[in-house]
């Protein structure tokens, strides 16, 4: 739908100079020709619909006067078939009046033949141009959109470049006459005898010249340059050296890592994928012709130590080209703008190492998060937190769900949460006396100049020379630009000669396949949306924490390079060893591998055993471990405890797997029980959290069941068992299911023993969160709710009481337990669950009816 505009003065005056041009200028003899030639776009044929004369121009002018722009791509191609034979005539007016440019030329002025033809020729082409700017200037440009002629598009270009060619020529000439003519007019007032306008020009002429020949000028200048740039070099270089000294460069058979791609282990998913880019990287011409467009660039994405930066050095290994990396942190730089320079840099080295190899460079940015977070402007089109999301809460060095520190359940956020609080602390690149400086110079010395070492600029720089890989080069865009132009500009040589150009080719980009490829640890979201969408970093590979499955597969890699026992082969004693290492970084697992075969050769064995290997992992966890010993008493009320959890695990969790129950102090600790989820799940049933509120309460059940009263040490599990049950009524809508009382249907014995159950859960719910903020504390916002806070105390009660009984049902079996782990400290994998599974724990019938059932608290 066009629109429409008022007939304004603008169009009007506009029209009325056109009209008065078109029928005063020298081409007047000719305004009897067709006006305008239509062409029927919508039809294969091509015929001309114009009509002659001053009606049609009339009715032309009437419509532009009204619309103020053309109305259809038909007019637009009329109208540059009009304007080109214009030009035309235009052109045969400036020749057939050259003669008398000539002879002013050679008799006025007194110059030679030759010098008459060269600047007769200049006037030509000078008017040549000035019509041009007239013509534009009084008509609008034809759009020639949705046009698929070739040579009205290609002749619509030159006019426009021929037009901004003279447009500039003619400022510079106005400029310069300007110039010329205030020094003549500054001299005439001071009545020198040569106050001539052209002795003006040539006065300043050689006074340029005098200036540009003095040797005394040339030295000023190259020493103000040379100043420039050594305070430069002085005060900038060193901080910028210390960001390109990290930029690594590795050229085939510089360097050799070890790492294959078979070697990365844990990550099948991620390494096909990365497996399938990396073919099409090599080899994707025929992929490129099918019409498919290689990825420029992976993210790797995944917590620290899950295999990132090592399957980026199994690609430059596998690769066989240049490979250029830097960390994240070396694009934090001091001042503003250094950090650009720095990208600028390196897109340099990769262009250049990939001419140099074939056209193909990968470029790794370890750590990218340091120069592609959000930018500012963006924090607040961040992704929130949902309502019904609760994140789950870790303590302690070793994660535990409670802040007792001794349940440490093994799960995907787990795993999470461990490798992250490993994760090497980020240091400044830069030395301390540098830091030093850095904040002396922040506090005052040159306000408004520090870039904060957060890389402003850098991430823009970095989507800019991206985008720009496949651009021509800058040099060779620039010249062909202005040789073209000055070509057109001049008129007399043709744009072709049949099929033979007569113009430089367009610049065609140099082939350099550069591939980049970021790892970061951050969530996904906190990354700047322009650096991850498709074109850049569009494909993202995801690294998740080895689960027992990963683990196998790296215990596979590791045991096959060390001498071992022959029993630490078999599939039961492999499943073992993944069970019991959970939360194990593939580094990790190399490392225990080594310290076992240490120990076995400190022993005078060839090779590792079973128990080497058990040694080598309390030695890697011995930084949490604290060596010290209980009183007999407190051994046995740890052992009790801890064997609480383990048999309500066994019994009432038939999802999860123990795979280690210790009394060994570790941090906060007096012991735990460590288990893992049999499968990778993503949701549960109420019946399922029920049973881990069972597991979790079940610790202090024991205690009440072997000695009538509980310890300061079940301050955890209450926490814990208040936030779950918290979560479960007031998130997650779940509440208590009725009773089975045995018959008993009275609602005075259910009103009865509800009320039991609400008092037992009140006295365990723990009532240190405070905050009624949903988004602060979502426990506390729940227990604030009466009604919510009455089914979470049934929950609680209900599970306490039923631990209870259990407890007591099983005394004998749960006091078998408490021994052996008194007895060995610690106990891993097959053998606990041995332990447990002889012991034949049985889940009682609870007579919720009977006085015995209730504990006496």
């Amino acid at each position: 739908m066009r629109a429409k505009i008022s007939a304004s003065a603008t169009p009007r005056r506009r029209t009325s100079c056109v009209r008065l041009w078109w029928w005063w200028s020298p081409i007047a003899p000719f305004r009897d020709w067709p006006t305008f030639g239509e062409r029927n776009l919508s039809s294969g044929n091509q015929r001309n619909e114009g009509t002659f004369g001053h009606d049609y121009t009339e009715e032309r002018m009437a419509t532009a006067e009204v619309t103020g722009t053309l109305r259809s791509s038909a007019e637009s191609v009329a109208l540059a078939s009009q304007l080109r034979r214009l030009a035309r005539i235009a052109t045969f007016i400036a020749v057939l009046t050259s003669p008398a440019a000539y002879f002013w030329f050679h008799k006025q002025v007194g110059l030679g033949v030759g010098e008459s033809i060269a600047a007769t020729a200049g006037v030509v082409i000078a008017f040549r141009g000035f019509v041009d700017l007239v013509i534009r200037r009084l008509i609008p440009w034809p759009s020639l959109f949705g046009t698929e002629e070739t040579r009205l598009r290609e002749e619509d270009v030159v006019n426009r470049r021929r037009a901004w060619t003279w447009r500039f020529y003619f400022r510079v000439g106005i400029w310069l006459t300007s110039v010329i003519t205030i020094v003549w007019l500054f001299r005439l007032a001071k009545n020198k005898p040569d106050a001539t306008w052209p002795g003006a020009a040539t006065s300043i002429l050689n006074g340029i010249g005098h200036v540009l020949s003095t040797p005394s000028l040339w030295i000023q200048v190259i020493f103000v340059f040379f100043l420039f740039m050594a305070n430069f070099l002085i005060f900038m270089g060193p901080m910028m050296l210390m960001g390109i000294s990290q930029i690594r460069g590795y050229e085939p058979g510089d360097a050799e890592w070890g790492v294959k791609l078979d070697d990365v282990r844990g990550q099948a998913e991620a390494k096909e994928e990365v497996r399938r880019i990396v073919t099409l990287w090599q080899s994707g011409e025929a992929f490129e012709r099918a019409g498919g467009k290689r990825e420029r660039g992976l993210l790797f994405l995944g917590a620290p130590g899950t295999g990132k930066t090592m399957l980026a050095k199994a690609i430059a290994t596998g690769f066989n080209s240049p490979f250029v990396s830097i960390p994240g942190s070396g694009f934090a730089q001091t001042f503003i703008g250094i950090d650009a320079l720095i990208v600028r840099w390196l897109a340099r080295k990769a262009k250049k190492l990939a001419r140099k190899w074939g056209g193909q460079c990968i470029v790794f940015i370890d750590e990218i998060d340091a120069v592609g977070l959000r930018r500012q402007a963006l924090q607040g089109s961040s992704m929130a937190l949902p309502l019904d999301t609760v994140e789950p809460s870790f303590y302690g060095p070793f994660g535990a769900i409670n802040s007792s520190g001794d349940l440490i359940h093994e799960s995907a956020a787990w795993r999470e949460h461990m490798f992250n609080m490993r994760a090497p602390e980020r240091r400044s690149p830069y030395p301390p006396w540098v830091n030093k400086a850095v904040d002396i110079v922040n506090q005052g010395i040159f306000p408004g100049m520090m870039g904060g070492g957060q890389g402003q600029l850098a991430l823009n720089q970095l989507l800019v020379t991206m985008d720009g890989i496949d651009n021509p080069p800058f040099m060779r865009r620039f010249l062909t630009n202005r040789v073209n132009s000055f070509l057109d500009a001049i008129y007399i040589a043709p744009r072709r000669i049949g099929r033979v150009s007569l113009r430089l080719p367009k610049p065609r980009p140099l082939g350099a396949q550069i591939y980049f490829i970021g790892a970061t640890n951050v969530p996904f979201e906190r990354l700047d949306p322009a650096l991850t969408r498709p074109g850049r970093m569009g494909r993202h590979v995801w690294f998740r924490t080895p689960t027992k499955e990963d683990r196998k597969d790296i215990f596979d890699l590791y045991l096959g390079r060390v001498a071992h026992a022959a029993d630490l082969d078999t599939p039961v004693r492999r499943d073992e060893i993944a069970r019991i290492t959970n939360g194990y970084s593939p580094a990790m697992i190399e490392q225990i591998c080594s310290m076992a075969l240490t120990n076995a050769h400190h022993e005078d064995q060839t090779s590792f055993t079973w128990q080497h290997l058990v040694d080598a992992m309390t030695v890697v966890e011995s930084g949490t471990a604290i060596g010290v010993k209980y009183t007999p008493g407190e051994t046995r009320a740890v052992a009790i405890h801890e064997a609480g959890h383990a048999a309500a695990a066994h019994a009432y969790r038939p999802e999860i797997e123990s795979s280690r129950l210790s009394i060994r102090m570790r941090g906060g600790s007096l012991g735990h029980h460590q288990f893992f989820d049999r499968e990778e799940r993503f949701s549960s049933w109420q019946s399922e959290e029920a049973g881990d509120l069972i597991h979790t309460v079940g610790s202090m059940a024991a205690e009440h069941v072997f000695y009538g009263e509980n310890s300061v040490g079940v301050s955890g599990d209450l926490g814990q068992a208040t936030a779950r049950a918290a979560t479960m009524v007031g998130v997650w809508g779940m509440a208590p299911p009725p009773l089975e009382l045995n018959g008993h249907a009275d609602d005075e014995v259910r009103e009865k023993v509800d009320k039991r159950l609400r008092y037992i859960g009140m006295r365990l719910m723990n009532r240190t969160r405070g905050s009624a903020d949903f988004h602060a504390d979502p426990v506390a916002s729940v227990l604030r709710d009466p009604f919510k806070s009455e089914m979470a105390a049934q929950f609680l009660g209900r599970a306490f009481v039923t631990a209870y009984a259990f407890c007591l049902a099983n005394k004998d079996k749960i006091d078998q337990i408490a021994s052996t782990v008194e007895e060995k400290m610690e106990i891993f994998g097959d053998e606990l669950n041995r332990l447990l599974d002889a012991q034949h724990l049985e889940k009682p019938e609870i007579d919720w009816t009977k006085e015995e059932t209730w504990p006496r608290m």
